[in-house]
């Protein structure tokens, strides 16, 4: 596991589930209404609500995109934080496959999202490993604080 900032917590040991989704092409925009009235009502104040809504949207399309069409969204308030997980049954990745700049800036075609979600996360992690090392799938994990 990758990750940056504190520890991460397990969502299935701690927190309070608000949201729990499997999801489609066909159900991101009604996804990302969902969040959003969840981060609202956590008390989660723009601008940084609309950062965490696209990261959780961007993260999501992935899933779509990249692993087989569906996903699974799980969000928690955990502590301080509002977290959450998007889970897929794709081949699998690493967090080294995000770029350390700007797409297009150091010439990697792809990636706009992902590098969007960790710029915008207080947490940001990536489970599952790269393609040929375990179980498929790979599991996203963004965090934000409320306060």
């Amino acid at each position: 596991m990758v990750s940056s900032g504190p520890a991460e917590v397990p969502a299935e040991e701690s927190g309070h589930l608000l949201l729990e989704r499997r999801f489609t092409a066909r159900l991101l925009p009604q996804l990302r209404l969902l969040v959003e009235e969840c981060a609202a009502r956590e008390g989660l104040g723009e601008p940084r609500r609309g950062e965490f809504v696209l990261a959780v949207d961007e993260i999501a399309g992935n899933a779509v995109e990249h692993a087989g069409g569906s996903g699974r969204l799980v969000l928690r308030r955990v502590g301080e934080e509002l977290e959450c997980r998007i889970s897929d049954a794709g081949p699998g990745f690493s967090e080294e496959v995000i770029p350390e700049l700007l797409p297009g800036l150091d010439g990697a075609p792809k990636g706009r999202g992902l590098w969007l979600a960790r710029l915008v996360a207080d947490r940001f992690a990536v489970t599952g490993g790269a393609p040929g090392t375990g179980p498929p799938g790979a599991v996203v994990t963004v965090a934000v604080r409320l306060r």
